[in-house]
């Protein structure tokens, strides 16, 4: 009976956690639907993942169409052609929908709203600059150059050919010029197909419009289609904080920290599991941002500065220094000059960040150096000063007790003596016996 208690309680949570992880499947809503998914930041395999969860869905449901809202500065090339291609093979229209008002399908989100089967703008938003850059944010070479942006301007002539020659010049212009256009002139060039000012007039602008889907004519049926949000997911709302810049420098910093007191205190395991999972998490932002890893160096010689200050006290030179070097390391990683500004880390939260680290190991190393020059307190040498009582006469020899022990005892001056209960001072230990006087 215990058990069954348990997997009933086990399978009641999983029922109640269900909508959170988007572990059930999406009730059948009455007459036809149209999946709503809201793409918003940087080109990344979470939001390839988001994107691949909703196409399935609405292939398995038979939706009338998936749209799918976008406003992103960009990102991963990889990712992009991941998610072009994904579109493609679809066996539900995907209608791009760049929104809302002051949204932008920039760089890699140009070609992903050109790969879809329609494709609509808010007012006010924009559309390209999508000429490519190198994978640490760096402008290419003459040659790879040349390559990247003849390839990505050739797939943007295939996803625009049906469009007519304004749209295919507008497409490669963006990409050999790194031009932009507003919704206007997108429109006007037929790089778009519309511009709507929300989801419900997007849903009647579709009404009747024919896409072709796997090479097949389709003519949409939207009028009384009903808009379906699809979420996105707890672990994929994860992966999208740990590839954010700024968290991936905290996680770096707390990383180094945790392990940095767990090998110099060992005996916990909490620390050391700290930071083993943080650097891992950051290891995976870092494979997917643009990265210059010489900001590493500088971020590793930080801590190797700041550890050396414990062992070896400068009275908070290196820490300075170390703090420097840090601030350093973590500008260069991330806010190259090449980088995009999505993808840069704020100044102010890597100087917050580093002064309090580098106050944490001055507190340390301020904590060593007075261990240092306190007294001895264990051992021989720890006697040395201290004060007892004389429990026999001493004339010279006797017993004498100190901190709560029986030490046999001589007297300094041999000629000298001293009663029982006199308080004495010890001059020394010599083998297990203690030289003393009589205390001032």
């Amino acid at each position: 009976m215990r058990y069954k208690r348990i997997l009933f309680l086990v399978w009641l949570s999983l029922i109640s956690l269900s909508p959170i992880f988007n572990l059930g499947a999406h009730a059948q809503a009455d007459g036809s639907q149209m999946l709503v998914l809201t793409a918003d930041g940087p080109i990344t395999p979470a939001m390839a993942q988001y994107l691949s969860r909703g196409i399935k869905i609405a292939e398995r449901q038979g939706a009338e169409a998936v749209i799918f809202q976008l406003n992103t500065p960009g990102g991963s090339v990889d990712t992009m052609t991941e998610m072009e291609q994904m579109i493609l093979a679809s066996k539900v229209p995907v209608i791009v929908y760049v929104a809302p008002a002051g949204a932008m399908a920039a760089s890699a989100g140009t070609i992903i709203t050109l790969a879809g089967h329609a494709s609509s703008m808010a007012p006010q938003t924009m559309i390209g600059a999508a000429s490519p850059v190198g994978g640490q944010g760096e402008d290419l070479g003459t040659t790879e150059e040349a390559k990247v942006k003849n390839a990505t301007a050739a797939a943007a002539r295939s996803l625009t050919e049906r469009r007519g020659p304004a749209a295919v010049a507008l497409a490669e212009d963006t990409i050999q010029n790194a031009s932009a256009a507003s919704a206007n002139e997108a429109l006007q060039a037929g790089l778009i197909d519309f511009i709507s000012v929300d989801l419900n007039q997007l849903r009647n602008q579709l009404d009747g419009f024919t896409v072709t889907v796997a090479g097949q004519p389709v003519t949409l049926h939207t009028a009384d289609a009903s808009l379906v949000p699809i979420n996105i997911s707890i672990i994929e709302q994860a992966l999208l904080i740990v590839t954010n810049p700024n968290i991936v420098f905290l996680l770096i910093t707390i990383g180094v920290q945790a392990l940095i007191f767990e090998i110099t205190s060992p005996g916990g395991w909490v620390a050391g599991f700290i930071g083993v999972v943080c650097l891992a998490i950051a290891t995976y932002g870092l494979g997917i941002l643009p990265v210059n890893w010489f900001g590493l160096l500088f971020i590793a010689t930080s801590f190797v500065l700041f550890i050396l200050d414990i062992k070896a006290p400068t009275h908070g030179g290196l820490t300075a220094a170390g703090i420097g070097s840090l601030i350093i390391g973590a500008l260069v990683l991330f806010n190259t000059p090449a980088t995009p500004s999505f993808q840069h880390v704020s100044v102010p939260l890597v100087v917050g960040v580093s002064l309090v680290s580098g106050a944490v190991f001055f507190v340390i190393m301020m904590i060593a150096v007075r261990a240092q020059r306190a007294p001895i307190k264990v051992g021989r040498e720890s006697m040395s000063g201290r004060i007892g009582t004389a429990r026999t006469d001493l004339s010279p020899s006797g017993s004498v007790q100190v901190g709560g022990e029986l030490w046999s005892a001589d007297l300094e001056d041999e000629n000298a003596s001293l009663p029982s209960g006199t308080r004495v001072e010890v001059i020394r230990v010599d083998g297990l016996r203690v030289i003393v006087r009589k205390a001032k």
